[in-house]
């Protein structure tokens, strides 16, 4: 049972009276003499403040995303959400966050800047999650648990049956970061934000929507927490230059579809090609855009590839990825680019 959301949120920011930006105070008037902001009169443009709240945007994202406006938080990528999970609900030096590990890095980062514990708990050799493990690894300053499904490096569905367990029985917040969800086949908890009031649910332009370059992420949750994040965060932390790229981009959706589905194919093909290589020890299940590979010697086969213009992820000195490459599925040229080159490693 999550506890009251007051209790979780740090006092002074619940507290907290936000700043009103100048496009704040005026909403729900049709103005057309913008005397408030100090801006430039002239207009080209960007002369501007943009939409705080991105409404515009958000109201195009209910639609693709199934998710209430007022139930949306976008930021300057998703590592925005994240550091605000930690700004919004960890006191500094007296609460902690648990997670999983192996898992996206920023987690832990965020959590060393803020000043908060950070408790990763080890996945099983198949990359899963105990339910159990996690929660043993909670206290009463336990404030957040960090999920990442698809998995970064690992690339696999974490159970869902345990993901269900860790929101039924943590009274704290629970963030699940779905970037790759669009590449895989297991229904995303942004559609159960009803049923947990703890849930944090991110999402990104910067994967399936091909759009890393504009910087923009996706937290969902409930009014509430949004509310919160909006309370905290920047004014003007998203630019018109995004708001109007991602709206753009947002018409193209089918355009978007064909390509994860050009992808997924792309990602069989490459895989079963890799696994064939001599090198290669296991390939591991994956639901993202990419894979992650034990090989026989990864520094070596990382040196080789950047000696030939070509970058993947070693993630060689990640726990429990000892000797594994992370590989990102390409183009076709582009894959099998790849491909010809580790032939080359294979026969030196």
């Amino acid at each position: 049972m999550m506890k009251e959301l007051q209790e979780l949120v740090r006092p002074n920011i619940w507290k907290l009276k936000p700043y009103s930006s100048a496009r704040d105070e005026y909403k729900g008037v049709a103005a057309s003499v913008f005397l408030d902001a100090n801006e430039s009169p002239f207009n080209d443009t960007y002369n501007r403040y943009p939409d705080p709240l991105q409404l515009e945007l958000k109201q195009k994202l209910e639609r693709v995303k199934g998710v209430p406006e007022s139930q949306i938080f976008l930021g300057n990528g998703s590592d925005e959400a994240i550091d605000l999970v930690f700004r919004v609900f960890c006191e500094p030096y007296v609460d902690n966050v648990v997670a999983i590990a192996p898992t996206y890095g920023m987690y832990e980062v965020c959590a060393d800047i803020n000043g908060v514990e950070y408790r990763p708990v080890l996945l099983n050799d198949s990359f899963d999650l105990s339910a159990d493990d996690l929660l043993a690894a909670t206290d009463e300053h336990t404030k957040v648990i960090f999920l990442c499904s698809p998995n970064n490096p690992t690339g696999n569905d974490l159970n869902r049956n345990e993901v269900v367990r860790v929101l039924e029985n943590f009274s704290g917040i629970v963030v699940v970061d779905e970037a790759y969800s669009e590449f895989s086949q297991q229904r995303p908890f942004r559609e159960d934000l009803s049923k947990y009031p703890n849930l944090i649910v991110l999402n990104t332009f910067s994967k399936a929507w091909g759009c890393a370059g504009i910087r923009l992420g996706m937290a969902f949750a409930s009014k509430c927490i949004i509310d919160l994040f909006n309370k905290v965060k920047y004014p003007y932390n998203v630019n018109l230059l995004t708001q109007q790229y991602a709206l753009d981009i947002l018409k193209k959706w089918r355009t978007v579809n064909d390509r994860v589905g050009i992808l997924l194919k792309e990602r069989s093909h490459v895989i079963r090609a890799f696994s064939e290589l001599t090198f290669c020890e296991s390939v591991y299940p994956t639901q993202a855009n990419f894979f992650l590979a034990k090989v026989i010697d990864a520094d070596s086969i990382y040196s080789f590839l950047v000696q030939k213009g070509i970058i993947v992820r070693n993630r060689n000195k990640i726990v429990r990825c000892g000797n594994c490459l992370r590989i990102t599925i390409g183009t076709p040229e582009e894959n099998k680019a790849l491909m010809d080159v580790l032939h080359q490693y294979s026969n030196i």
